[in-house]
This record gives structure tokens, sequence and C-alpha cells, in this order.
């Protein structure tokens, strides 16, 4: 019986070499992908060490930054609250807290602002803390990403009370000035009466220069009185009776009433109404006291047969008056000192009616200004709110 080969025995030799071959190679490629990885993970752990030292030194950063701001909000001298989306307090600094005490964390600002306090008639917030009443001033700015609102408080109680002494101390120096004034005012007339009345003890004076020191005395007293009751006018004031006024009405009355005056020097004066029905709010009496202080300033700056000029014009706001003379002019340096009480340009002024002049019109919601050129005239301009729409009337 002959012998039967095994299947076993039929591999090729060539064939296993081939695929023992091809082990090997994988085996390489293998080798040689994790080592590419190993080295890939050996670089990527660095890179992400070298990240995590910059995350780290920039978590570091943010936490001093955080600190510094913490303290800096602590030391500020003024408040700062912080609300969110609904309006409520989410953070108070420590001024804050000691400001509007007893506002915390939690509680709606606008309900604790209605319940505590009112606006002055500055727009600041009059706040009755336990210091006594305090004067806040709160600025207000949104934050749109991190929908929340910042209220900046600032104390402006020592301001305030600071801004009233300056405005006393004006007060007083002012007065101080128009005391002087009024005692420079006073002495010239009242020193020419006393001489007059002087001659009038005189026993072999002659009646016709009796009668004339006598007319001088008191024409002087007059002078002194006129002097001291423009003087109350002005530091009293009264209450305006303020109503709607007719401009062209009370503009035709002025230059009717002072008329006989220029045709006296053969002035002339060139005033055509506006013919427009335009009201504003003013009290007439003293609009008309105003327009005639121009017209007799125009009139006493003027020449003989000079010409002097009033016109009005309107915008939808204003009524602008503008009185217009032929005189010398006035100087710079004195242009300046105008409206001043107890300064004049004119020997036998006393230096009141401009003054009061400006203080009516601002006391109806105007401005009056004034410019000059030397040896051309003088401009007085006034300016007046409207009841209603000039342009459209």
């Amino acid at each position: 019986m002959g012998d039967v080969a095994e299947p076993g025995n039929n591999i090729d030799p060539r064939e296993l070499e081939a695929a023992f071959s091809l082990f090997t190679e994988a085996s390489a490629q293998l080798t040689n992908a994790y080592a590419d990885l190993r080295q890939q993970v050996v670089s990527l752990t660095a890179q992400l060490e070298i990240a995590n030292g910059h995350l780290r030194r920039e978590l570091d950063e943010k936490a001093a930054l955080s600190r510094r701001l913490a303290i800096l909000m602590d030391r500020l001298p003024g408040g700062v609250v912080e609300l969110d989306a609904r309006g409520s307090v989410t953070m108070l600094n420590a001024a804050a807290r000691e400001l509007l005490a007893p506002l915390a964390e939690g509680q709606d600002w606008q309900v604790f602002r209605e319940a505590h306090g009112e606006l002055d008639d500055g727009g600041l917030w009059l706040y009755p803390s336990g210091r006594g009443l305090r004067r806040l001033r709160i600025d207000s700015t949104s934050v749109p990403e991190e929908a929340c609102q910042i209220l900046l408080v600032q104390d402006l109680t020592e301001t305030w009370a600071l801004e009233q002494s300056l405005a006393q101390h004006k007060r007083l120096a002012a007065m101080g000035e128009m005391a002087a004034g009024l005692a420079h005012q006073l002495r010239t007339p009242l020193a020419t009466a006393l001489l007059y009345a002087g001659h009038l003890a005189r026993p072999q004076l002659a009646d016709n220069d009796r009668r004339r020191f006598a007319d001088k005395a008191l024409a002087r007293l007059r002078h002194l009185e006129a002097l001291i009751q423009g003087m109350l006018h002005f530091v009293r004031g009264h209450a305006l009776a303020m109503a709607p006024v007719g401009l062209d009405e009370c503009l035709l009355e002025a230059v009717q009433t002072i008329e006989p005056q220029l045709e006296a020097r053969h002035i002339q004066i060139d005033f055509s109404p506006a013919n427009r029905a335009v009201q504003i709010l003013a009290d007439r009496k003293e609009l008309l006291g105003v327009m005639l202080n121009l017209l007799e300033n125009a009139m006493q700056a003027s020449d003989d047969y000079a010409c002097i000029v009033l016109s009005v014009s309107f915008d939808e706001c204003f009524a602008t008056m503008v009185v217009r003379d032929q005189g010398c002019g006035v100087a710079p340096e004195a242009l300046e000192r105008l409206f001043e009480p107890f300064y004049t340009t004119r020997k036998d002024g006393t230096g009141l009616g401009l003054a009061i002049v400006r203080s009516m019109i601002e006391g109806f919601g105007g401005d009056v200004s004034v410019r000059s050129v030397l040896g051309e005239g003088t401009e007085f301009t006034v300016r007046l709110p409207v009841l209603n729409d000039a342009s459209n009337v």
C-alpha cells in the first residue's frame, strides 16, 4: 500500500515567504504609524501645555483685574448701582450703599426711587438719608450686551451749598456796588438842591432870583425822586400782570406817545406796523415803558432833524423789534456796561433805565442786545416769544 500526501504539506514555500514578507511590511508600517502617532501626541501635549499656560495666565490676569476693579469700585467716591433687565438691583458699591441706604440687592429701583425723595428745580434728587437731606445726581447708562443698566450716583450736596454761598456773595457784592452807585447818583442832585436852598435863605435875594433858585432846587429834588423810584422799581420789582398783548397796538401807542417830543426837535420816526395779529405774553404797561425807554434813549442820542427807525419782524417763535438811531454811537468799553445799574453815558441820566429794560424783557421770557458804531449810531434789538405762529398769521 503506497504513501498518501497530507493536505498541510502542500503549501508552497514561496507563498509562505511572500506572506511573511507582507506581514513584516505591515508590521513595519504599523510600527512607523505608531511612532508618528506618538510624535503627534507628544507635539499636541506640548501645544496643549502651552495653551493651558496661556489660559492660566489670562485667567490670572483677569482675576487680578477683577480684584483691582472690585477694590476700585469700593473706593469710588460716587455710587455705582447695577440693575438687571427687570429693573431690580443686582449690585451696589460701598458708596452707593452709604448714599442710598436702605437700598439693597433684589429691590426694585423704580419703586424705591418713587418712595424716597423728589426732584428739585435743578433736576437733583432730594433724598432724605440718615445724614440729612442729600442732593444726588443720578446718571443712567444701558449695557445692551449684558441686558443690564448702570446707575452712577453723585452726592452734590456740598457743591450745591457752595454754589448757593457763591450766589449769595455775588448778590452781596452787587448790592455793595449798587449802594456805592446809588450814593454817587444821589450826592450830586442833593448837593445841588442844598446849594439852591441855601441861596433861598439870603434875605437880600430878589424875587426873580428866588423863584429861579426855587425852580432849580425843585427840579433837582424831582430828579432825586425819579432816581429813588427807579431804584426801588429795579430792586423790589413787582408782580407782572402777564396777559396776551397785541404787539402792533403796543408799538403804535409807544410811537404816538413820544411823537410830540420828536416833533419839537424835528426828529422823524420811521415805523410801519406789521399789520399782523401777533400776540406776546407780557405786562402791557411795562412793555410800553420798555419801548418808550428805548425810543427816548434814541431821541436823546439824536441830533435835531435826525431819523429814528423802529422795525418789527417775526419768525415762528419770536418777534424781533429793533430801535436804531443816527447818533454819535457808544464806545466799545462803554457798550459792555450799558445794562449795568447806575452806569450811564449821559450827564443827567440815572443809569437805571436800561437795567430795568433788561430785567423786564427777561421777565417776559425774551432778551435784549445792543450794537453801536462810533459816528454812525446805536441799535437795540428786543426778542420776545410769540403766543401764536407768526409765520402763519
